[in-house]
């Protein structure tokens, strides 16, 4: 039993990343602004992990031929993917909650089976995300905009933007991915009478995980599906406001391990205050790396692109000499980290980690 365990931090140099629609008592009345958190010490705007998983999923669904898709059905005001995880890759690492309406007749939705009118199925979802913070408060901008190309008077609008350096965690529960769940517990509803009988149909293993009766699939399926979603990461793309804030959101600095818990060690590695920019603690590091040697079972793999915070870089480069930490910390470039990662996590010689 393992985890990838992983933080990111997303470099938004003018951006608006996510918003929170309209707000009253602007002075344009269609005046969009940014997810932010209130504090004491300032503003600090966020993505939340429900846009970056919107984010991975739709660069999964359209840039990567193998990945498999789960169709979308919809009921008035109820929306619900086929939850098959079997089938579908992203039912699998992304979870679901299947709940139609009792009353509900499957043959007015467009494409649906029986299994469409089997009782509700829940998945806790083995990819989780966190939300993507500054690491330090911001000032943010309104801008000003105005639709002219009309006859009569322009059309004023207005919209927030901000600079912040954004730091947020993820994971992978690998025991968990092409695991499936057959208990009665939520979270656990993974299959129903026709999914039940689809896993049986293809020979899925049965198995005890978790003291949870489950059916599993192969390893080397369980292996693409997981390293597909990691080397998506390194080329992610989405976001809000692109036309009038193109942002690059791929990761400008990556920690990564594979731990034999699901707590995230690395949450801590960046500080800042109104008064000081993102700083690198060194000290935290070094203490990651001497209280979790027993929990890690792979490298830490550190991407950090040149040219972003380069001073603070070479405060990890000090810190992994002066700890001795060399054989232990693999550093380069955030998307060949991850490739590299990917690769890891496809060798049958650490299919254990699947366990």
């Amino acid at each position: 039993m393992a985890y990838l365990v992983a933080a990111l931090m997303i470099d938004a140099p003018a951006s608006a990343l996510n918003n929170a629609g309209q707000q009253a008592g602007t002075l344009a009345e269609n005046a969009i602004v940014v997810k932010k958190i209130r504090t004491p010490e300032g503003e600090y705007p966020y993505v939340s992990a429900q846009a970056f998983r919107y984010w991975v999923r739709t660069y999964l669904e359209t840039s990567c031929p193998d990945w498999r898709a789960a169709p979308v059905y919809r009921e008035r005001k109820v929306a619900y993917t086929d939850a098959n995880p079997i089938r579908w890759w992203d039912d699998d690492l992304f979870g679901y909650m299947r709940a139609p309406s009792q009353k509900a007749d499957a043959g007015n939705v467009p494409g649906a089976t029986e299994l469409e009118k089997g009782r509700e199925v829940t998945r806790i979802s083995p990819f989780r995300v966190g939300t993507f913070v500054s690491v330090t408060p911001v000032e943010i901008t309104r801008d000003f905009g105005t639709m002219a190309r009309q006859e009569g008077d322009p059309v004023p609008y207005e919209h927030e933007f901000y600079r912040a350096h954004l730091w947020g965690p993820l994971l992978i529960d690998l025991s968990a991915a092409g695991t499936f769940f057959d208990g009665e517990r939520v979270g656990f509803k993974n299959l129903d009478h026709f999914r039940r009988e689809e896993a049986e149909q293809q020979g899925l293993a049965q198995v005890t995980v978790r003291k949870q009766k489950a059916f599993r699939l192969p390893i080397e399926q369980r292996m693409e599906r997981v390293a597909t979603l990691v080397r998506a990461l390194a080329e992610l793309n989405g976001g809000a406001k692109l036309t009038l804030h193109y942002t690059d959101v791929t990761p400008q600095v990556l920690f990564a391990a594979i731990s034999r818990h699901g707590n995230n060690p690395f949450y801590r590695m960046f500080s800042g205050s109104r008064t000081r920019a993102t700083q690198f603690q060194q000290e935290a590091f070094q203490q990651v790396l001497k209280v979790y040697e027993g929990s890690l079972l792979s490298q830490v793999y550190v991407g950090w692109a040149t040219g972003f915070l380069d001073e603070e870089r070479a405060k990890l480069e000090a810190a992994i000499k002066e700890g001795g930490f060399e054989n232990r910390v693999q550093v380069g470039h955030p998307a060949e980290q991850l490739k590299t990662l990917a690769e890891r996590l496809s060798d049958p010689a650490n299919s254990s980690w699947y366990d």
